[in-house]
């Protein structure tokens, strides 16, 4: 099976790539920062480049809409007169949804209030508006939060915290959030390609359990041979810190706070009912495991 990857060289990319070439496909990097033709006898290209969400909110708007919306309206136009099989876009649940109260399906009214997931949005829209040939199949994935071995973000910030004894002080915040570990979302885009049965629609990839912020800082404590220390302090206060922290440079603003406390459920029943399958390899503890003994060995 040969295989097209945009933004190969990222953290997806460079796992996903290294997972399928184990599958035995032959994989080829594709860069769209210079003019670019698909290359004919490929089975599948999977679109992961693109504009990340930018926390601290300094990109300007048309970087979003210029790389994530325009790109992949191309890169779709190009595969619709190639002779590749599938179209595989990594979008975003940030694309439906910004924030979500129970749990977010494939069925949900999609509102994004950012850039980055307007971006992504129209992106998706632009793809389903096309007539798709009935020998192609197209699939829009909307991954929830990613991690894994050599990822960086806000699971590394919470393994700094524990490492260094610094208690948890949004203990007061309870919530239930969906992550989906590199393992996973590289078995479930593999098993994509090879069932052909799967039809072609936006599937949520996400792992099979929810975990709140207080437990993952005790899966944390426990990985990292440490004792998980949990403080409540009061919401109002931890508020308006994080307000602070948006007008002057502090570790804890209102974007950061919200990831790490908001509830983000994720249902991945839909994608598991198309290939067949009752769980996902990797348990999301096992992921973040995983994923928090690699922070160890840096």
């Amino acid at each position: 099976m040969n295989v097209i990857i945009t933004g190969i060289s990222g953290f997806v990319g460079q796992n996903l790539s290294k997972y399928l070439e184990e599958q035995n496909c032959n994989i080829t990097g594709l860069s769209l920062r210079n003019y670019w033709k698909l290359a004919k006898d490929n089975s599948a290209i999977i679109h992961l480049a693109g504009k990340a969400h930018d926390t601290a909110n300094i990109s300007t708007d048309e970087e979003y809409f210029k790389i994530n919306t325009d790109l992949t309206k191309k890169l779709f136009d190009e595969f619709l007169d190639s002779d590749i099989d599938d179209f595989i876009y990594f979008s975003s649940v940030k694309a439906t949804a910004d924030t979500i109260e129970g749990i977010l399906d494939e069925e949900h009214f999609s509102d994004p209030k950012t850039p980055y997931g307007k971006s992504k949005l129209l992106a998706e829209q632009y793809l389903l508006s096309k007539d798709l040939p009935v020998d192609k199949r197209l699939f829009i994935i909307r991954p929830c939060m990613i991690h894994g071995p050599g990822n960086k973000g806000n699971l590394n910030l919470l393994y700094k915290i524990v490492e260094k004894g610094i208690p948890w002080p949004l203990a007061a915040f309870e919530n239930q959030r969906s992550f989906l570990s590199i393992d996973n979302l590289s078995f479930l885009i593999f098993e994509i390609l090879k069932t052909k049965n799967v039809q072609s629609g936006i599937y949520n990839f996400a792992d099979d359990d929810f975990i709140s912020t207080n437990q993952l800082i005790k899966i944390i404590s426990n990985a990292s041979g440490k004792t998980s220390r949990l403080w409540s302090v009061p919401v109002g206060f931890i508020s308006f810190t994080a307000k602070v922290g948006d007008k002057i440079k502090f570790p804890l603003n209102s974007e950061r706070l919200k990831k790490l406390t908001e509830s983000y459920a994720v249902s991945n029943k839909k994608i598991k009912s198309a290939l067949k399958i009752t769980e996902l390899p990797v348990s999301a503890e096992e992921g973040l495991i995983k994923t928090i003994k690699s922070f160890q060995s840096k």
